[in-house]
């Protein structure tokens, strides 16, 4: 049964919607497709980010803690820093083919 705890609905008052449906702000986890159903793009930037080159892997379908895992890979084989936010991974640098030949590696076969 359902945790029906008062002190999760604090600041809700009332309401007359019948199909009102309390958000106690928690987030569903996205399950991690496997790495052979995943298409991962590798681009490369440089607008926006004060003329230094960016690589950049969009297209994870998978929870946050998995993209951060393979983040963190990416970023220690190329022996470079980098950041993961926005469902993005932003490795310093121009490594596109290095982070393709790597992602085939790990077993992502689908990547761009």
């Amino acid at each position: 049964m359902k945790n029906n705890d008062w002190k999760d609905r604090l600041n809700i008052v009332y309401s007359t919607n019948p199909d009102f449906k309390y958000d106690n702000g928690e987030e569903e986890e996205v399950e991690t497709l496997d790495k052979k159903q995943q298409k991962l793009r590798v681009s490369i930037e440089k607008k926006g980010r004060g003329g230094k080159t960016v690589t950049v892997i969009t297209g994870f379908i998978g929870s946050e803690d998995n993209l951060k895992d393979l983040g963190k890979l990416l970023k220690t084989k190329c022996g470079v820093g980098g950041s993961v936010k926005d469902g993005e991974i932003l490795i310093q640098g121009e490594f596109r083919q290095r982070i393709i030949d790597l992602l085939k590696a790990e077993g992502y076969t689908q990547t761009k």
